[in-house]
């Protein structure tokens, strides 16, 4: 995984519960990296699993939901850090429809050896957008966070409904319809 998901996850954490939750979480967590991270290096997946799971339980939150809020958090950072990608579209469903085409295609460029989930799209309309989302990661929750800000960038109004195919989550439908 790579290492701007951390840094920009502990920027989020510092943001939320400060500095001193950010320490709690790399002394308790037993990363093998010791919670150091730059942007561009890659880590463990197994890494980010125990600074939610350790997050969790520090606040109460449910893991789905700490990575919902961290992925709207994260539309931000592509949006600062990338603005070429989101300034290409004027409709947020075809921006997320994009995200396999286009989008990824971008971040490999950027992040070469980027372990990147795959999306498919089943259904696109002027109103709605289907996607299954696929990985091993099971990180749904984030993908949801980062669609309910692009459609938030682009003042849409949506309902986003999540299905989980394998129950598991690391593979889900993403239905989504734009209100009027």
């Amino acid at each position: 995984m790579k290492g701007i998901v951390f840094t920009e996850f502990l920027e989020l954490v510092e943001e939320r519960y400060g500095l001193e939750m950010v320490d709690h979480l790399i002394t308790e967590a037993d990363l093998p990296s010791g919670g150091v991270y730059t942007s561009v290096g890659t880590y463990q997946f197994s890494e980010m699993l125990s600074l939610l799971v350790e997050l969790s339980e520090q606040t109460g939150t449910p893991i789905d939901s700490l990575l919902e809020v961290y992925g709207e958090h994260f539309f931000g950072v592509v949006l600062k850090s990338y603005p070429g990608f989101i300034a290409q579209y004027t409709d947020p469903l075809d921006l997320l429809a994009s995200i396999e085409s286009h989008i990824h295609v971008e971040v490999r460029k950027i992040y070469p050896d980027a372990e990147l989930p795959v999306f498919r799209v089943l259904e696109k309309d002027t109103d709605k957008l289907t996607l299954v989302y696929r990985s091993s990661r099971a990180m749904y929750a984030f993908g949801k966070g980062l669609k309910q800000r692009t459609l938030a960038h682009f003042g849409q109004q949506a309902e986003i409904l999540v299905e989980k195919i394998k129950e598991d989550g690391t593979e889900v439908k993403f239905s989504i319809r734009i209100h009027e």
